[in-house]
């Protein structure tokens, strides 16, 4: 069983690194189970939205997210952390602005995360998808 200090511990560093826009292709392990709370067809407003399931492709998702956003504008917010084991569950407000229609979105999210050897292999986003789209489609009033 891995210790939940062991996985608090990964899970600030994968916080960190993201927060800080550096690479995370070496916190995923080879194979994830990916998963974002998006129909399988994703939404083409959203085009860093669709199925993953290895390292390249996790790193290539945030590469994408932040291309498409203005990382300067991110008020992102943790609110809480729950670990169990080798399981970790983000609670957090996704606040971003969009690079392409400078609209601003709130988003509540939870992300969930498995720790392996320290690498992520579970990696699930459930998030208030609407008001991405809503931000990222041009045909969306603003």
């Amino acid at each position: 069983m891995i210790a939940a200090t062991d996985t608090r511990q990964a899970l600030q560093n994968f916080l960190q690194t993201m927060a800080a826009g550096e690479d995370l292709t070496p916190l995923f392990a080879e194979t994830v189970d990916w998963r974002l709370d998006w129909p399988d067809e994703g939404h083409p407003a959203v085009p860093w939205i669709r199925p993953r399931s290895t390292r390249a492709e996790a790193a290539a998702h945030f590469r994408e997210l932040r291309a498409h956003h203005v990382p300067e504008k991110d008020a992102s917010e943790v609110h809480q952390i729950l670990v169990d084991g080798p399981d970790a569950v983000v609670l957090a407000t996704i606040a971003q602005t969009v690079r392409a229609t400078g609209r601003e979105y709130t988003a509540r999210c939870a992300l969930r995360l498995t720790f392996e050897n320290g690498l992520i292999t579970r990696y699930h986003v459930y998030e208030d998808s609407l008001s991405v789209v809503n931000a990222l489609a041009s045909d969306v009033p603003a």
